[in-house]
């Protein structure tokens, strides 16, 4: 049977998160996360440059303070030169701000920065962490030998890369981390082309192709969290259902 929840740090979490780089600053968006969490979503995904800010600010809107049991991941150092430590703290103090936080639940270098060492950029983050003002620290987009070299700087608590069906780079990272007890968290888990016999499958279950995409990733690995983006309250509902769905042996090996 496969498990519905993860640990991340001290939190249970449900293995379908909500991804907000979408998210505008509107009382209808406000809404949106407050349901999203009572519906039982309890990681939620924004970044410092998702919809210009537009994004964290709506989550610090909506959840400040953060309601038990409840993380709320930001990242921060996406482009070429962002990765500095006087860049990185300036947008941590920023997203600390847009949240309406004394501390962050979980930080991810967004990229590693072409132009500066990973281990100058997560000092920086590390110190915060050392301070109180970050609890757990991510990396994003990143090998195997950079995951090591950030484990060797500060602790590593999640890794978040471009992972789904048709998208398969990181399949070394992906068992790394399971072998490691390192919450896998796939970005666009539902974008790109379906499978061969993914509308079969669906149909056969009565469940819609993304469903049936979410519940193989969660059984292709026991730290996979996907993190599906949406603003649509029908969607969200179809991601949380996922979880139910028990695929075969047949049925996942036919997409893999």
């Amino acid at each position: 049977m496969t498990a519905t929840t993860l640990e991340l740090g001290e939190t249970q979490l449900s293995r379908i998160g909500l991804g907000t780089n979408r998210l505008t600053n509107t009382r209808e968006h406000v809404e949106f996360i407050l349901e999203a969490v009572a519906a039982g979503i309890n990681l939620i995904d924004t970044a410092h440059l998702y919809a210009s800010g537009d994004s964290e600010a709506t989550v610090g809107a909506a959840l400040s303070p953060t309601p038990d049991g409840c993380v709320v991941a930001t990242k921060g150092g996406y482009r070429p030169g962002e990765g500095r430590p006087e860049v990185l703290r300036s947008q941590i103090e920023e997203s600390l701000r847009r949240l309406r936080t004394d501390t962050i639940d979980l930080y991810y270098l967004h990229r590693v920065d072409p132009e500066t060492p990973l281990e100058q950029s997560l000092a920086a983050i590390a110190d915060y962490r050392d301070a109180g003002k970050i609890r757990h620290v991510g990396v994003s987009e990143v090998g195997i030998d950079q995951i090591e070299r950030a484990r060797e700087v500060v602790p590593i608590t999640a890794v978040q890369n471009h992972y789904n069906l048709s998208e398969r780079r990181h399949e070394e990272v992906v068992d790394y981390c399971a072998q490691e007890g390192i919450p896998f968290v796939p970005y666009f888990p539902l974008r790109g082309s379906g499978r061969p016999g993914l509308a079969e499958i669906a149909q056969r279950r009565q469940a819609t192709p993304e469903q049936v995409t979410l519940a193989w990733l969660l059984r292709r690995s026991p730290t996979m969290l996907p993190i599906p983006g949406t603003l649509s309250r029908e969607h969200m509902s179809e991601n949380l259902a996922a979880l139910e769905i028990e695929l075969t042996d047949d049925e996942f090996q036919a997409l893999r």
